[in-house]
């Protein structure tokens, strides 16, 4: 029987093993397979469209909740395994270190367990925030910094023509 392959372990597992790695070199993980896809952004323009998607739609079940995690993580293995995860479980990368969902609630409780095990599962000064945001407070939202049309991607622009 071959040795499972580290994606298809929870991400608990996972950080444990590569907390023990760090200590035994004879139990090194090779980088490549933590780094590399899914630790990059989209373009702006493609996660603000994905973001508005999430805030604007009328047809979400209502055991979903929308939230934010945000992290600040020093260890780039150990990002890059929290970032792959999130992705993975549904969320919605806003910028490098903030993410967006819109879940059922079970999954937000399980994400939420899965971090707080993995924050204590090594020496850190980490810090990770998960946090529920209401669908209202959400449109309210103002993208400060960048030159994007949120009226143009909202499709909120009427255009006559005579």
């Amino acid at each position: 029987m071959g040795r499972r392959k580290y994606t298809d372990l929870p991400l608990p597992e996972v950080i444990r093993r590569l907390k023990d790695a760090t200590m035994d070199t004879s139990k090194r993980i090779r980088s490549e397979s933590v780094r590399g896809v899914g630790d990059e952004c989209e373009s702006l323009e493609v996660r603000v469209r994905n973001l508005m998607g999430i805030i604007n739609d009328k047809e979400r079940p209502k055991d979903y909740m929308q939230f934010f995690i945000m992290y600040d993580i020093e260890s780039d293995k150990v990002r890059t395994l929290i970032s792959k995860y999130l992705q993975k479980r549904g969320c919605t990368r806003v910028q490098n270190s903030i993410f967006i969902a819109d879940l059922p609630v079970k999954v937000y409780e399980q994400i939420q367990q899965d971090l707080k095990e993995v924050q204590g599962c090594y020496d850190n000064h980490d810090s990770i925030l998960v946090v529920p945001v209401p669908a209202e407070h959400l449109r309210s939202m103002c993208i400060i910094g960048r030159d994007i049309d949120l009226d143009t991607i909202m499709k909120a622009k009427s255009t006559l023509f005579f």
